[in-house]
Order: C-alpha cells, then structure tokens, then sequence
C-alpha cells in the first residue's frame, strides 16, 4: 500500500484538482454549463479520496503546518470566504436579488416561481391559454384537471418530478 500512496496520491490530487479547476472557471465565466456542472460536482466529490491519499502520505510534514499561526490564519480566511457566499448579504452571490437564497442564480429562483404558478397565470406568461397549457401537461403525463391548482402540485400529484415540468414548460415557450 505504501508504494501505491507514493505513487498515485498527489498525481492523482494534482490531476482532478486540475480538471475541477477548469470546470469551475468555466461555471463561472458560464461557458457551456451542462458540460461543466456535473463534472465539476461528481469530480470535486471524486478529489476527497486523493486528498485523503495525499493527506495520509504527508502526514508527517502536515503536522507542522497545524502547529504554525499561518494554517489557523488560511482557514479562518477561508471559512470567512466561505461564509460570504452562505450569508445573506447580496452581492457576491451572483444576480441582484438573490441574496437571502444562498446564492441561487436569479433564473433559478424565478423558475422555481413560475412552477408554483397556477396554469392560467404560466399559460399567460407563455402566451398560450391554459386550455394549451393543459394539453401539453396532460400529452406529457401531467393530470392537468384544475387551472387554478399550481404547476408543481399538478405534477407532484401525477408523480411527475420537476425535471419533466421544466422540459414541458421549455417546450411551450418555443
């Protein structure tokens, strides 16, 4: 085993770091984010092993740089980074009213509306009427009875996730 940690641990910390290195600055700057997203989550999750790796093969140096103020400092300064992006305090934390959603992207957080809308007022920001409306949910597996009844409802009780509800929405404002 210590010729594999040897051998593996920090190639394998320096390569996925890498590759979530650029994933991440490729989600920041929005390029091509459904590549990038599920890659930068699956792979960042994937590094906690090589770390661990890289960890346990250095231990012994690691231990001194417990013992220095300069550790203490960089993850006080790192938590702080942290909590900037959790706290609600705006700003950092993408689009102008997202603050308080823990930096949810504003398209999330009116996407997220337009689901618990009813189908006479989605159907109306559609451009469609709720009858259209209902007979795409409905052609989509949606039981589509009651236009007063909010989207999210309609499809949870039709045993549809929000996935789906999306595609048909998408599919309607085309």
């Amino acid at each position: 085993m210590p010729s594999v940690l040897n051998r593996y641990a920090t190639p394998l910390l320096t390569g996925i770091f890498l590759v979530s290195l650029v994933s991440g600055i490729a989600l920041f700057f929005h390029w091509n984010p459904t590549w990038f997203h599920a890659m930068h989550e699956w792979l960042s999750l994937l590094l906690i092993l090589p770390f661990a790796l890289h960890l346990w093969k250095n231990w012994r140096p690691l231990r001194c740089y417990l013992r220095r103020p300069a550790f203490a400092i960089a993850m006080l300064a790192s938590l702080a980074a942290a909590l900037l992006f959790v706290l609600p305090l705006g700003g950092l934390t993408g689009s102008a009213g997202t603050a308080g959603q823990g930096g949810r992207p504003a398209q999330f957080a009116v996407a997220g509306l337009m689901i618990e809308g009813t189908v006479d007022s989605v159907a109306a920001v559609l451009g469609e009427t709720p009858d259209q409306l209902m007979q795409a949910l409905e052609g989509s597996g949606i039981v589509a009875g009651d236009p007063h009844q909010s989207l999210s409802d309609l499809a949870a009780a039709s045993g549809i996730d929000e996935r789906r509800l999306y595609a048909v929405l998408a599919a309607q404002a085309r």
